[in-house]
């Protein structure tokens, strides 16, 4: 047992501040939570806090890991006056040259920012057309390395190679459901990563992919993680082509329900809105890269019942993504305050509840130890009322000290167990030679 002695407790959703507080913690989960604990557990193992801010593990809910070596990007790319040649001209041809290399060192960098970040699980959305059987299980490698908690899939699509490209990715995210159960069924590493059913956007898959991918659901029990209507051509042609609003035609192919993943939904209609809330399904709201991309801004973020928060992309900031969210709402005329936002970031454990059975995103006894601790002299009163507020104008990745997942350190006193240099080095010269061969390719 573990006891983290003198904490000052913080739980974001239902809000909640304790000074001077200890947390018991057995194996992978929370014991106890209160006064003089290490009294109580004399045997235990006490680590002082210090007063150190001991808050419920912040979750991204929508990533994409194969994006980690594109930081400073040197490869051609050619003027992108638009959301679509933007993914013509720079993502489609980075996924398309990724390797196992690359992805691997990709993926280990990805984690490893997450974590130093304060983030204890990120939920990723895969895309490497060349490299497609087996990718999903170097992405799980770089989670176990990192002991990073994560959830994954593959972007099933048909814009490379049509119906053959559907079927891969189909069958690699059945693939690696298959291996997560058996995994977990063996026991020997921890239960640290789970999968999703991934689709890229409805309009690149076709009817045909759709139906495969409800097959996947019913033989998988996962969720489907899907963009949908980043950009206004999601939703045009899917009124063009089908003469259906977005989530009604997934709907009709039994691809919404409450371990649903829709990412952005910047466009979705009232209809849409109503169905994925009727459904309980989520809606994953990334500020950042909506306004990198120019795609517009989601108004409707006040109606979606399960609002949670990603970045796609943007590095793994959930301290800095939860402000951003907050201050476009804010310059966008919204009504919303930070509480909201809160509770957005603290949504993602929600959808952790329900994929890997178990409780997550509070600190009760028999909630998972995945905890982000951080260094923070609240300059004003912290108290349940204002915690939001902390985050949105004071609490940042710079604060996060330690980060515990599943009842291990996994980054004490701002350390990993493992030296980063040489990982990093050997990032940038695989980076060099990805960047390569992007430009071997047409867009």
């Amino acid at each position: 047992m573990l006891i983290l002695k003198n904490a000052t407790a913080a739980q974001i959703y239902p809000a909640k501040v304790w000074e001077n507080v200890d947390i018991a913690i057995e194996n992978d989960t929370i014991l106890d939570v209160g006064p003089g604990l290490s009294q109580r557990y004399p045997q235990a193992l006490a680590k002082e806090m210090h007063g150190q801010l001991v808050m419920p593990g912040m979750v991204c809910s929508h990533n994409h890991f194969y994006s980690g070596l594109s930081r400073g990007i040197q490869a051609n790319i050619a003027p992108s006056p638009d959301f679509i040649s933007t993914l013509k001209n720079l993502w489609w041809r980075l996924d398309r040259a990724l390797d196992e290399e690359s992805l691997y060192y990709s993926g280990l960098i990805c984690a490893m920012e997450a974590v130093r970040s304060g983030c204890t699980t990120v939920i990723d959305h895969h895309a490497s057309p060349h490299y497609i059987a087996g990718s999903l299980s170097q992405l799980r490698n770089a989670f176990l390395k990192t002991g990073l908690r994560g959830m994954t899939c593959f972007e099933t699509t048909d814009r490379n190679f049509g119906s053959r490209e559907l079927r891969d990715g189909v069958e690699e995210n059945i693939r690696f459901t298959r291996e997560i159960d058996a995994a977990r069924e063996m026991g020997e590493q921890p239960y640290l990563v789970e999968a999703h059913i991934g689709a890229h956007a409805p309009f690149t898959v076709p009817d045909e992919g759709l139906a495969m991918l409800s097959e996947a659901l019913k033989a998988t029990e996962r969720g489907l993680h899907i963009h949908a209507a980043e950009d206004r051509y999601d939703v045009s042609h899917s009124h063009h082509l089908y003469g259906k609003d977005l989530l009604v035609r997934l709907a009709e192919f039994g691809l919404i329900n409450s371990k649903t993943l829709i990412a952005h939904g910047l466009y979705i209609s009232d209809d849409d809105v109503a169905l994925l809330n009727e459904q309980d399904g989520f809606l994953v709201h990334n500020a950042r890269s909506n306004m990198n991309n120019h795609v517009g801004y989601n108004h409707r973020l006040p109606q979606i019942r399960n609002l949670a928060l990603g970045t796609d992309g943007i590095g793994s900031d959930m301290f800095e993504e939860m402000k951003f969210a907050f201050f476009k709402h804010r310059d966008a005329g919204g009504p919303l305050w930070p509480d909201s936002f809160a509770k957005a970031l603290s949504n993602g454990n929600e959808l952790l509840n329900r994929s890997f059975n178990a409780r997550f995103g509070r600190l009760e006894a028999g909630y998972k130890a995945d905890l982000t601790i951080c260094d923070y002299m609240p300059p004003t009163p912290l108290i349940a009322e204002n915690i939001a507020g902390h985050i949105a104008f004071g609490l940042g990745a710079s604060s996060v000290r330690s980060v515990m997942v599943n009842g291990v350190m996994i980054y004490e006193d701002r350390q990993f167990s493992f030296d980063c240099e040489p990982i990093f080095k050997a990032a940038q010269k695989v980076a060099k030679k990805m960047w390569a061969r992007m430009d071997a390719l047409h867009a």
